[in-house]
């Protein structure tokens, strides 16, 4: 590949995760809104059927819907931050930036779905899969170009 072409790859790949970044802002500014709405209807059928297997007690519903909403916020809140540390990276070009990501990431993925294998409700997994899949291999591929272009640079 030649420079200039490695250089469109990494543009790519982080406006690639920033329109990542601005889709979680989205969803998680429509949590609170739409949380208890009839198109979460299944997902809270399958939470409840998770921890109350003979049928949920009345109330569970709205609580559900309550911690759903409240998720939202901090599902933002994350992508903001997230979205500071991209642009942060792709300006210094510092391979550190990026594995904090990365780390993050590996950190957080792993017990948020224990989580949700304990309570027995995989739609949670797949969900946390598909966000690795579409954020580690482009933070993987800007953190060895950028080290690689460091290691360049030095005598």
């Amino acid at each position: 590949m030649t420079d200039d072409s490695m250089e469109t790859l990494r543009k790519r790949l982080v406006h690639w995760l920033l329109a990542v970044c601005a889709a979680h802002v989205l969803v998680g500014a429509l949590l609170p809104w739409l949380g208890g709405a009839a198109l979460f209807d299944a997902y809270h059928d399958g939470i409840e059927a998770a921890f109350w297997p003979g049928g949920a007690p009345a109330g569970a519903r709205s609580l559900d819907a309550w911690w759903l909403a409240l998720f939202g916020p901090t599902v933002q809140l994350m992508a903001f931050w997230m979205a500071a540390l991209v642009r942060l990276a792709d300006r210094l070009r510092q391979p550190q930036v990026w594995c904090w990501l990365l780390a993050g990431l590996l950190v957080w993925a792993p017990q948020d779905m224990l989580v949700s294998l304990r309570a027995g409700y995989w739609p949670h997994v797949w969900v946390d899969l598909a966000a690795l899949a579409a954020m580690l291999p482009p933070l993987y591929w800007l953190w060895r170009r950028d080290a690689a272009a460091m290691q360049a640079v030095r005598p």
